[in-house]
């Protein structure tokens, strides 16, 4: 008598598939055993074996009227490997529906890539590395004399601790100027959850902030198990940190953008420092906000989450405003407005450059004007050192023929490629197309071609004439594009190795730089007068967080400066600015966006096409607003607007163009988007032959 096999249960698997495919939820397998959702697989797709995850038990997708003898069958099972849990898979959810992509594409492009690509067989290799790299539990030791709190660090921590109940009911807004000892209070609240046998997610916008982060949080939880995500790591170690989290074996979980989905069984506490910063969002595929996300995690699991700034976004700042205020009064704000030590904020001088002596017809006007030149020769010789913010790398923005009007454009995209001197060569930013620098003009054979504006590399050799002696050096992602190059010039500033930094925005933010005492934005106009509504916001919060490099020691603060080169001393930026007051910026700002029914008062969301010619991708955009005029009319309140050009145009040899779609209603803008998606569609698969090649939603977008 034969033995009673158990009949194959049916499982749903969610796979990562191209978004033109259509497949949008799970697809149905066989499995000989039940299997828990949140389990990795492996599973036939087309001619190809995939890593899936289990979604749940039995049919969940359109597939299952599809009868049992026409599903395949799983391959293999990740053994060993603790199912994804239930909070992960709400996460993914949540911003796969809420970011328009597909339940698959969100749950696995969020995985280690290493993971996705391994077989059961290599998997159980690693799982045995990962074993015995655990065996030894870390020595804990000697508890280490914590810093004094200020009394305004005590009180935030107070809140903090009472809040406690309520956890991930209202998150906390940090709001303290730079050098108030923001990083003290994470370091606090990290102890209390460590301390219950919890685990802490603390996230940075960018890698290069990482590793010093990384360092004072080694320090203080020596003895604990800290690991780092981020993409500056190899694909192995990448994959050993995410399991180390996923397992609970690492109590604290440093990472980017990406590690707000990272699996964790004992989640405590959620910390995004610089929550304003625009990192946080993805710019390409899902184009999701981690720091949106952090918020919508914390509240899902019960757990505090503080978002820190200096300069909170204006989205933050309007949710951390009481609404008698004309908030939204959604978070808790906890002021820290003095540095540690009571030491001033430096001292901002507005140069007005309208006033400064007329360069010679022809001639360039120099970098620095007379007087901050001067002042940043007093900081050489009190044996001080100063920060120059430009944002801008490369030699020169452009070479330029003034025989023909030749300029260097690039042949795939509508923008310059900018001189570096360095190699001697032409390089796009957008494309990355590199060509040599010319010996004479391509088009008219003149040899007096010449740059025209500067970057930080032009602005480090003029810098080098004017102050001669003086030792110049350099940070932008020209020269610490080296592993390690970035570490090392930072020593060498923190060593007093360097009189006067060149810097870009990577200088401006999260460094603890002792000996600067002057710090000079040179070029901050452009900002004023951009096209994009949020550009002010950005550049005041990068003046300020620039501004709070220097004087962060309590006994240089007194004589720090924060000097200002501008054509436009009175714009309203640089007034509050002055003063420091970003309340008042932010007033303003919010004032504006009311008027204008911007962010926060509305809801945006980007179609965006790319085509081989412009007019195919202005032609999908204008086809798409006609197949779903009918769905914006029912909902009500939709605006769809005209498409235009992106900013850069064409990249790559590929056009772009873009329509704003606009809510007063988050809930109408989202269900508007979920009805469309399928009559873009099956639009997009009928443009193909016209020059399509891609389409996208970008919800709640960065840049218009």
């Amino acid at each position: 008598m034969s033995e009673n096999r158990p009949s194959p249960s049916r499982i749903a698997v969610v796979v990562e598939a191209p978004q033109h495919s259509g497949l949008w939820g799970a697809l149905d397998y066989l499995c000989e055993q039940p299997l828990a959702p949140g389990t990795l697989v492996r599973v036939p797709l087309g001619r190809r074996v995939v890593t899936g995850v289990v979604w749940q038990a039995g049919a969940d997708s359109a597939a299952g009227e599809v009868a049992e003898q026409d599903l395949k069958a799983v391959i293999e099972v990740f053994d060993g490997l603790p199912p994804l849990p239930d909070a992960w898979r709400q996460l993914v959810k949540f911003a796969s529906a809420y970011y328009q992509r597909s339940l698959g594409e969100m749950a696995l492009m969020v995985l280690p890539p290493e993971l996705r690509q391994l077989d059961a067989l290599q998997w159980g290799r690693r799982l045995k590395r990962l074993n015995k790299a655990v065996t030894d539990a870390p020595s804990v030791p000697d508890e280490a004399a914590l810093p004094v709190l200020t009394e305004q660090q005590a009180q935030a921590l107070g809140q903090l601790a009472s809040a406690g109940a309520q956890a991930g009911d209202k998150p906390f807004l940090l709001w303290g100027s730079t050098g108030s000892g923001k990083t003290e209070v994470y370091l606090r609240q990290a102890q209390r959850a460590l301390d219950e046998g919890r685990q802490v997610l603390m996230m940075v916008p960018e890698i290069n902030l990482t590793p010093q982060l990384e360092a004072r949080v080694a320090e203080r939880f020596a003895g604990r198990r800290i690991v780092s995500l981020h993409s500056g790591l190899t694909p192995a170690q990448r994959l050993r940190n995410w399991l180390m989290a996923h397992y609970g074996h690492a109590d604290l979980i440093l990472g980017t953008r990406l590690s707000v989905f990272t699996p964790l069984p004992r989640l405590g506490l959620i910390v995004v420092d610089e929550e304003h910063d625009p990192s946080y969002k993805q710019q390409d595929g899902a184009r999701y906000s981690a720091r949106d996300l952090a918020v919508y995690r914390a509240r899902l699991e019960k757990v505090p989450v503080i978002l820190g700034s200096a300069t909170p976004s204006l989205e933050s700042w309007y949710n951390a405003l009481p609404e008698a205020e004309g908030g939204a009064g959604r978070y808790v704000r906890l002021a820290m407005p003095a540095r540690v030590g009571d030491g001033d904020m430096p001292r901002v001088r507005v140069l007005d450059l309208s006033r400064a002596p007329k360069p010679m017809r022809g001639q360039e006007p120099p970098p620095v004007a007379r007087e901050l030149l001067a002042a940043i020769t007093q900081r050489i010789e009190q044996g001080e050192q100063s920060l120059v913010l430009l944002n801008r790398r490369g030699y020169a923005p452009v070479l330029h023929c003034s025989d023909c009007g030749w300029k260097s454009g690039c042949p795939h995209c509508s923008a310059w490629r900018v001189f570096h001197k360095v190699d001697r060569t032409l390089r796009c930013h957008h494309c990355g197309f590199t060509e040599r620098v010319p010996r004479a003009c391509p088009d008219c054979g003149n040899t007096d071609i010449h740059p025209v504006g500067r970057g930080t590399e032009r602005l480090e050799e003029q810098l080098a004439e004017a102050l001669p002696g003086a030792r110049i050096g350099r940070i932008d992602a020209d020269v610490t594009k080296h592993k390690g190059a970035l570490e090392e010039r930072l020593a060498d500033v923190h060593a007093g190795e360097v009189d006067v930094l060149v810097g870009t925005q990577m200088v401006a933010k999260g460094h603890d730089f002792r000996r600067i005492t002057l710090v000079a934005a040179v070029n901050p106009d452009s900002a004023l007068f951009a096209s994009d509504f949020r550009a002010a916001e950005r550049q005041f919060a990068l003046l300020l967080q620039a501004a709070g490099r220097a004087g962060r020691d309590a006994d240089v603060a007194g004589h720090s400066e924060m000097w200002v080169q501008t054509y436009h001393p009175t714009h309203p930026l640089y007034q509050a600015l002055s003063r420091y007051d970003y309340a008042d910026f932010a007033a303003q700002q919010l004032k504006e966006r009311e008027m204008a029914g911007l962010p926060p008062y509305a809801s945006l969301a980007m179609l965006r096409a790319e085509a081989k010619t412009q007019e195919a991708a202005v032609a999908f955009l204008n086809a798409a607003i006609e197949a779903v005029a009918h769905l914006a009319e029912a909902l009500g309140g939709i605006t769809l607007y005209p498409p235009v050009p992106t900013p850069v145009q064409r990249v790559a040899n590929v056009e772009r163009a873009q329509l704003m779609i606009e809510s007063p209603l988050r809930p109408a803008l989202q269900r508007f988007l979920s009805q469309s998606q399928a009559v873009w569609l099956e639009l997009a698969q009928k443009n193909r032959r016209s020059g399509l090649i891609r389409w996208a939603v970008d919800v709640d977008p960065l840049s218009i």
